[in-house]
This record gives C-alpha cells, structure tokens and sequence, in this order.
C-alpha cells in the first residue's frame, strides 16, 4: 500500500508557488491577491477562511476578508461583491458557504466575473470544463487531479467509479477523469444514494473516489485488491485516545481498506491539504490571465 500524502504535496506545490511570486515581483510585476467574503460567526467557516489567509502569506499573496454580519441582507452582499470584481488589485474572489438561509447561493455565485471565480462554482466556468475549454476547476476535484498526476496514478483506459454526485466534487471528478487528457481518459461510474448494487459497482474500481458524506461508509469488502482509493469525507466524531476529544475520519474504513488498496489517501492529511492550495493555484492562474486573457 502505498499513502497518498497530500501534507507533502502540497507543501512542495506552495513552495513552487513561493517561488514564481518571488519571480514577479523581482519582475517589478503585480502580487497575486486572494479575497474571501465571510458571512455570520460560524466556526468551520471562521477556521476555514483563516486557514485561507495563512495559505497566502505563506506564499507571498495578499488577502482580504470581507466580514459581514448574519443579517447582511442580500442586496449588500451583491454590492459587496460588485465592489470587488471591480477592484484591479483583487485577482480571485471567494464566497465563503454555506450562506444564511435568506440569501440565495446561486444568486451571489453568478453575480462573481467568471474572471474572478477562482472557487470554480460559476455557471461560465462550469461550463468551459465540461467542454474542454480552459477554466477555473474546484477545488476539491482540482486538487484530487493534482494528487494522482503528482503520485503518478495511472488514470487511462482505467475503471474509476465515483460515490457521489454533489456540484462541488462528484460530478466535476466526473468529467475531469472523462476528459481527452492526463490525468483522465478514464471509463467514469457515477454512484449516488439511488445506485442499485452500489457495493458491486464500487468492488468494479480501479480508482475509487469516494464524497458520499458518511462516515466510514466504505468497507474493505467494496474495494477491489489494487485499487486506488480516493477518500474526499472528513468527519469530526469523539474520541476517549485523544487530547481534544475528538478525532478525524474520512468516508473510508482505512484500517481495513489500506491493506487492499495499492494507493490510499489518509484523512486527515490526504484530499484535504489540497483544497486550499488548489485556490492558491486558481489565483495565481487569474493573476497572470491565463484562463481569460
């Protein structure tokens, strides 16, 4: 079995972005700059917004947090967002979600220049992936692709079958291990709540992505000997051997599965590292205009 290390390769990605910020500005050319919109106190959005912050110092970018409160209404928050898709210093824009219940998701979304969209979720940018033209992919599924390129999983002619079909990993993975390239080239199975023989289908794998949302769902009896397996969950759930009480785990059994697996993502240190690195690549990508030009 070999473990996925998703700590390792993202600290070699952040120092190869490290590296071209240190080349622009020697340059005399613009720092690449990260905005994040925060709407309420919650505490995972807190966490992961700040982690965002810390990923661009890191790297040598500007970021700004935009902070409102949870009765912002939705007419202030697009003004917001209006604002900084017309500030020539902000290169992406992230929303932070989910969002409080009277404003529209979608709504705000759509209202961010596909331009500036380095999160992926806009309808323009959505679309440009699905049909092959450059984009600024999620960055979940983004940062799975970067994981199998680096660890050098072979993805061609392969059967990967995915346990999932949210907007934000199952069907992007979907058509980005589809498509006519490396990582890809894939014959793609998308599995979800309503799949038949969901543990056939998923003992069928040769790459196994696994974003259902449930704990420890996957049992080493619906992974193939070999496979590659893909663990996207994370889930918070208490704990008497550690000091906080608590510990993490993923939609994978990984003691049992890692000894089918040849290749295995851990959780956490796996797909998680990956996400916000994947955002660092979006931004960088949308400084030097590489998407829309």
């Amino acid at each position: 079995m070999n473990l996925i290390d998703g700590k390792q390769i993202s600290a070699t990605i952040k120092d190869e972005i490290a590296n071209e910020v240190r080349r622009i500005i020697d340059q005399g050319g613009k720092v690449p700059h990260l905005a994040a919109i925060l709407v309420g106190e919650d505490p995972a959005s807190e966490t992961y917004v700040s982690s965002k912050a810390r990923a661009c110092k890191q790297v040598g970018f500007d970021s700004s947090t935009y902070r409102f409160p949870a009765d912002v209404t939705e007419e202030e928050l697009l003004e917001a967002v209006a604002f900084i898709n017309n500030d020539p210093e902000v290169d992406g824009l992230i929303v932070q979600l989910p969002l409080p219940e009277h404003i529209d998701n979608q709504k705000v979304i759509q209202h961010i220049v596909p331009e500036k969209d380095v999160d992926g979720f806009h309808p323009v940018n959505v679309g440009r992936m699905t049909i092959g033209l450059p984009s600024y992919v999620s960055a979940t599924p983004y940062g799975i692709m970067e994981l199998m390129m680096r660890s050098r999983i072979e993805t061609k002619g392969k059967h990967c079958v995915i346990l999932g079909r949210s907007n934000i990993v199952g069907k992007p993975m979907s058509l980005l291990m589809a498509r006519n390239e490396e990582p890809g080239n894939a014959t793609v199975t998308v599995c979800h709540s309503k799949t038949k023989n969901l543990k056939e289908m998923a003992a069928s794998a040769d790459i196994l992505i696994v974003a259902i949302g449930q704990p420890e769902f996957v049992t080493a009896d619906m992974v193939k000997e070999g496979a590659v397996v893909i663990d996207v969950g994370i889930h918070r759930v208490p704990s008497d051997k550690t000091k906080s009480g608590f510990r993490l785990i993923g939609d994978v059994r990984f003691d049992e599965v890692s000894r089918k697996a040849s290749h295995i993502t851990p959780v956490p240190g796996g797909v998680g590292p990956m996400t916000i690195v994947s955002l660092l690549m979006n931004t960088l990508k949308a400084s030097r205009k590489e998407i829309y030009g």
